[in-house]
C-alpha cells in the first residue's frame, strides 16, 4: 500500500490540531499531524499503545502526572491506559502509532 500526503484528508479535531489518517495494518494504526504553537489535545486516555515522532516544533507531555517537553528528532512512548495530554511548542509536526487501533480520537468522534 503506498500513501500519497497530497491526498489524505485532513481533520481539524481541536482548534489548531489537525490531523491525517494515514492508515493501518493488520495491528496498528498511524496518524500524520500538526498543531500550532499553544494548541491543545487535552488529558484523554486509550486502550492503545502510542508511539510518536516529533518532526519538527516540539511538545510539552504530561503522561501520568509527569511533566516532560520534547522537540524536533525526540519520541515518545505511551502505555495503554495512561492518561495523558499534548500542548505545541511552536508549529509542530508529528507521527503517531497506535496498537491496536483506536476506535475513538481525543474529541470523542470515532477513529
Amino acid at each position: 500500500m503506498m500513501i500519497y500526503h497530497d491526498q489524505i484528508d485532513k481533520k481539524e479535531i481541536n482548534p489548531g490540531v489537525i490531523w491525517q489518517y494515514l492508515g493501518k495494518g493488520k495491528e496498528m494504526m498511524v496518524y500524520h499531524w500538526n498543531m500550532v504553537d499553544g494548541s491543545e489535545v487535552a488529558m484523554h486516555t486509550h486502550d492503545s499503545e502510542q508511539f510518536g515522532y516529533c518532526i519538527k516544533g516540539g511538545f510539552i507531555i504530561v503522561e501520568d502526572g509527569k511533566k516532560y517537553e520534547i522537540g524536533a528528532g525526540d519520541a515518545y512512548i505511551i502505555p495503554a491506559n495512561v492518561p495523558h495530554s499534548f500542548v505545541a511548542v511552536g508549529d509542530t509536526e508529528a507521527i503517531d502509532i497506535f496498537h491496536p487501533f483506536r476506535t475513538v480520537l481525543p474529541d470523542g468522534n470515532p477513529a
